[in-house]
């Protein structure tokens, strides 16, 4: 009997039990979209960096011999997805982790979570932003907010951008690996955009209204939506199209239950439209 009859995604990220990011979000969303999530901690929280205390255990010791077991199971995953990664250590042990899952079929989903806001995480030095360029060339799929596209490419960041200055950062983006980039939280007046670079396609910006305010979790939000179309086949631009929409209404009934903004986006409240859509 094989283990492998179901779609099934491999996500490589920490869990917060508190807060709504990482594998927290990932797992109902992939799970809702009819894929199988499969977790792989990195490490542990009691609830995000963004409250004023936390617990905090490191699991990167714990990685190798997790993928080993998976291994003697011959797992095999319809897509991979990353997202942040506190050490050097942990993005070689992701490396690994492509290397020796990846097929032909595998559909790998870097979220490269560096930084916002124009500047990298304090975790995010020149070194560990050096390495996370090394593993955004494993990617098919990349998904920068535009900090991260700065820091990607060498690029100064500033408040207002051309779009013509975007595509040009996804290019050189393209140039290093990922064959479809959406570069994320571009603030045109009232929208809020997101700029689709597929190979092959010409590119499209995607605008929404602004609603509310920026929460945790959302750009764990987008990566799953993206991750689970991409493995059920959905085109790009309808897949990022969804996420934001999604997202939006995420916050906006966020802000009608009055959930502070620590807490993430309630999703759970509209977590049903995903399904089958």
């Amino acid at each position: 009997m094989s283990h492998n009859n179901q779609k099934k995604i491999a996500v490589l990220n920490d869990f917060s039990g508190f807060g709504r990011c990482s594998i927290a979000v990932a797992l109902p969303i992939l799970s809702v979209m009819k894929v199988q999530c499969c977790p792989l901690l990195t490490s542990i929280f009691s609830n995000h960096t963004g409250f004023s205390s936390y617990f905090f255990e490191d699991y990167t010791d714990r990685m190798i011999p997790y993928m080993e077991e998976w291994k003697k199971l011959d797992l095999r995953f319809c897509g991979i997805c990353s997202g942040f990664l506190g050490s050097k250590e942990q993005i070689e042990i992701v490396k690994r982790f492509f290397r020796e899952f990846k097929t032909e079929e595998t559909q790998i989903i870097v979220d490269p979570v560096m930084g916002d806001y124009g500047k990298p995480y304090a975790t995010y030095t020149p070194e560990m932003c050096n390495e996370m360029k090394k593993l955004v060339e494993f990617a098919d799929i990349l998904t920068p907010n535009l900090t991260e596209a700065c820091v990607l490419t060498d690029t100064p960041y500033k408040d207002k951008w051309k779009i013509a200055e975007i595509e040009d950062m996804a290019k050189k983006i393209h140039e290093k690996g990922p064959k479809k980039i959406a570069v994320t939280g571009i603030v045109q007046g009232d929208f809020i955009a997101n700029f689709c670079y597929e190979e092959g396609k010409e590119s499209k910006i995607l605008r929404t209204h602004k609603a509310g305010t920026q929460r945790s979790g959302t750009g764990d939000i987008f990566a799953s939506i993206i991750a689970a179309d991409a493995v059920n086949g959905v085109p790009f631009q309808k897949s990022v199209k969804k996420a934001s929409n999604f997202i939006k209404k995420c916050i906006i009934r966020s802000t009608e239950l009055d959930i502070p903004v620590t807490d993430g986006v309630c999703f759970e409240e509209v977590l049903g439209e995903l399904k089958d859509n």
